[in-house]
């Protein structure tokens, strides 16, 4: 019998993108990712940068073409440019892309670093143009800071940069034609995101503050003109255009849009678990693969191939519910 090279779910989905959170730290507090008091975990209970690049090789070696860094922060994390001169190295081997989620804080500093290393594109978090507003949601007074950092983004050369909003009710959603002008003024793209009931945070009700994508696209595409695009990032976000610009206009809808028929993707967390879906608990715990059989890269493959009976057809995600999954995204990664 022919040896599985791939990743193929029991759905016949094919696994090539993974998403890597090389930390559960972050020096923002945003209110829809963690409450203000999170305790972060032990060094001994992640996952060091040696083998986080070992994961990412095996991922590559399986058939995976996008690998991108999350947190937590991911620029927090001290020496992460040594990881991501490994992983950009495996651009050799089959990897295809290679990017990064961040608040955009550290950017000033790491642009260009990270851009040399080997980041292909960057998708930065903002969710507001609001001073007072950024500091409300964010619970730190740094958006002159994240602004210097797209910026310096900007000059480093990357292949795109995107701006991810998270939009809602009461909080930021009178803002999304601006930011789309600042978007296009800039040439980024923007990317609109449904909010995800994750963790127990009690400082909102989801069905409060939700603000469906479609209602979104509507609202935009009559200001500004939406054409329909078949461009593809690698990830759920369906884009469109406006005519005579370079930008996307991307919407990522987990409520409105279940988008799980055409999941491509696995998530590693920073403790070495992997979850098959976002919203789901299914998991597999590779550190302890990793750390029971060191210098056995086999059993560590063989577990991924294994985990992929694991992944579940869908996600229900339910807007008056408690929430189900009860990490945080600084736990799962963006």
């Amino acid at each position: 019998m022919t040896e599985p090279t791939q990743l193929i779910d029991n759905f016949g989905r094919r696994v090539d993108y993974v998403r890597l959170s090389v930390t559960d730290r972050c020096d923002f507090r945003c209110v829809y990712c963690m409450n203000e008091d999170t305790r972060f975990l032990r060094r001994a209970q992640i996952l060091s940068l040696e083998e986080l690049a070992l994961l990412g090789s095996t991922f590559v070696g399986l058939g995976v073409k996008k690998i991108r860094l999350t947190g937590g922060e991911p620029l927090v994390r001290p020496n992460v440019l040594s990881l991501v001169q490994e992983l950009g190295s495996l651009k050799s081997q089959g990897l295809q892309e290679l990017t990064l989620t961040t608040n955009g804080s550290q950017l000033v500093r790491l642009a260009k670093p990270l851009q040399q290393a080997g980041v292909d594109r960057l998708n930065i978090s903002l969710d507001t143009l609001d001073p007072q507003r950024f500091a409300e949601l964010t619970r730190r007074d740094k958006l002159a800071e994240v602004l210097a950092g797209i910026e310096a983004a900007r000059e480093a050369g990357f292949k795109r940069i995107k701006l991810n909003m998270v939009v809602m009710q009461g909080r930021n959603v009178d803002e999304v034609e601006s930011m789309v002008n600042f978007s296009l003024d800039r040439g980024l793209d923007i990317c609109f995101i449904e909010e995800m009931p994750l963790g127990e945070v009690r400082t909102r009700q989801l069905a409060q503050t939700y603000v469906g994508n479609d209602q979104l696209q509507a609202r935009l595409g009559q200001r500004f003109g939406l054409v329909a695009s078949t461009e593809s990032s690698g990830g759920p976000a369906r884009y469109f255009r406006i005519p005579g610009q370079s930008s996307r206009i991307g919407f990522i809808s987990p409520h409105s849009h279940n988008f799980c028929s055409t999941c491509n993707r696995v998530r590693v967390t920073v403790e070495g678990r992997l979850l098959l879906c976002l919203g789901n608990e299914h998991s597999v715990d590779l550190k302890k693969v990793i750390r029971q059989y060191p210098g056995e890269p086999a059993r560590l493959r063989q577990a991924l191939l294994d985990a992929m009976a694991l992944k579940p057809e869908r996600h229900h995600f339910a807007l008056n519910d408690e929430p189900q999954i009860l990490r945080f995204m600084n736990m799962t990664g963006g």
